[in-house]
């Protein structure tokens, strides 16, 4: 390929020896500092719950967890105290061991376990890898469902899937996705809970993991699933998981398990062979460092502004590389109002050549294809961006390489599509 000003831009790219990183989202450390606080708290002379619990040593509701880290978040949420579990430290495991106890046990009210049925999972795309990887590695069929150029998912074709009495569950994000930053409304709850599902054991893996992580001063309000499944008649579809992860230390915080009475019974029943309990401790910790809800709503609020400027350079960068003004867009992406991410869309055929460029420039970025069931993007166009790490600075060099990379990869494929016999 003759030399063009974009691969003098590319080669510059490369000498200039950079090591960058966007591929996780990841809170950056000045985000970890705001937990502080929690670290250097004393607990050796006031380690009681407010039930008189000495959180040091067996006892209490062990398998529920806290009464009053369930009503905080119970109320951030929506779900009632009751029906919400606080666990461990990473919701992931908490998805992971549930579709464990739905292979070897079955669910509630069906007496088949999974395990040994043929299993399948919707999986709106793009979404997110790890999901993908739990399913995965079980040998469950991963079905990609796309949302559509306005970022809502297609319900007809959902409706259809789930005459498939192999449709066991669905991956759902509902707020702020990983990674196009898509919010479900009300009328797609409504339509999730509601559909005719040919399996009876169907559920949605509703991981709402980024409920209050908003990149604006507003904080959107948070759909009652549970209820509203209780009240189209399938109180047990859902099964929702959230953590403290991207809110205090990604290594150190709490997951919530919430759903129906039966599935919370059902879910402890298993677990209780697992654990007597959960880490009591950190979970007191944790709820003298919030106070209540509106505790970590302003928590929230100081991550936003640590981070929200980086993903304002991020689009800001998009925009002057791949969208100059009077020119033909090179490519389009999302523009979240929350949550730790932005999908960039290429031309079709571009994204692993763009990310092959990046890593030989020193920029990491995800594979292109994780985003997908079986990391196959049907068009390799999309890129996952991950700016809430690095610095400032770093991001904003980092997305400006990576425009330089998609660039020249578009200008390859056109070069190549040219030179190919019609």
């Amino acid at each position: 390929m003759p030399s063009t000003p974009v691969r003098a831009a590319y080669d510059e790219l490369v000498a200039r020896g950079l090591k960058l990183d966007l591929t996780r989202g990841k809170p950056a450390p000045d985000q970890l500092d705001l937990a502080a606080p929690l670290l250097a708290r004393d607990m050796s002379h006031d380690y009681r719950a407010a039930d008189g619990t000495d959180t040091r040593n067996y006892g209490g509701d062990n398998g529920a967890g806290l009464p009053e880290l369930r009503a905080i978040f119970g109320e951030l949420l929506h779900i009632p105290v009751e029906q919400l579990l606080a666990l461990g430290n990473a919701s992931l495991q908490v998805m992971h061991d549930t579709i464990v106890h739905a292979l070897l046990h079955g669910l509630p009210g069906v007496l088949a376990p999974w395990h040994g049925q043929e299993v399948a999972f919707l999986c709106p795309s793009p979404g997110y890898d790890r999901h993908f990887a739990v399913t995965e590695s079980f040998g469950i069929r991963m079905i990609p469902v796309p949302f559509d150029a306005d970022g809502r998912l297609p319900l007809d074709l959902i409706a259809e899937h789930l005459k498939d009495p192999a449709v066991k569950g669905m991956w759902c994000v509902p707020m702020f996705a990983n990674p196009g930053g898509e919010v479900y409304d009300e009328e797609t709850v409504r339509a999730l809970v509601s559909l005719p599902a040919a399996a009876d054991d169907f559920r949605l893996f509703w991981d709402n993991a980024y409920a209050v992580h908003v990149l604006t001063d507003e904080f959107p309000p948070v759909i009652d699933v549970l209820g509203l499944a209780a009240e189209a008649g399938n109180p047990d579809r859902v099964f929702v998981f959230a953590s403290t992860s991207k809110m205090t230390l990604a290594g150190g915080g709490v997951a919530f398990f919430g759903s129906s009475p039966a599935n919370v019974t059902w879910f402890r029943k298993h677990t209780s062979v697992q654990t007597i309990g959960p880490d009591k401790v950190n979970q007191l910790r944790h709820v003298r460092h919030f106070g209540d809800a509106d505790g970590v709503r302003a928590l929230m609020q100081r991550h936003r502004a640590l981070i929200a400027p980086k993903f304002a350079a991020t689009e800001r960068i998009l925009a002057e590389r791949l969208r100059p003004s009077g020119a033909e867009p090179v490519a389009h992406w999302t523009t979240p109002a929350g949550g730790y991410f932005i999908a960039l869309t290429g031309p079709a055929g571009t994204a692993t050549r763009a990310v092959e460029l990046a890593k030989a420039a020193g920029i990491a970025v995800t594979p292109a294809g994780a985003a997908f069931p079986y990391g196959e993007d049907p068009d390799d166009a999309v890129i996952r961006i991950a700016p809430t790490f690095p610095s400032l600075d770093d991001v904003e060099a980092a997305v400006d390489g990576l425009c330089t990379c998609l660039l020249f990869a578009t200008e390859e494929r056109a070069a190549v599509s040219a030179s190919s016999p019609s």
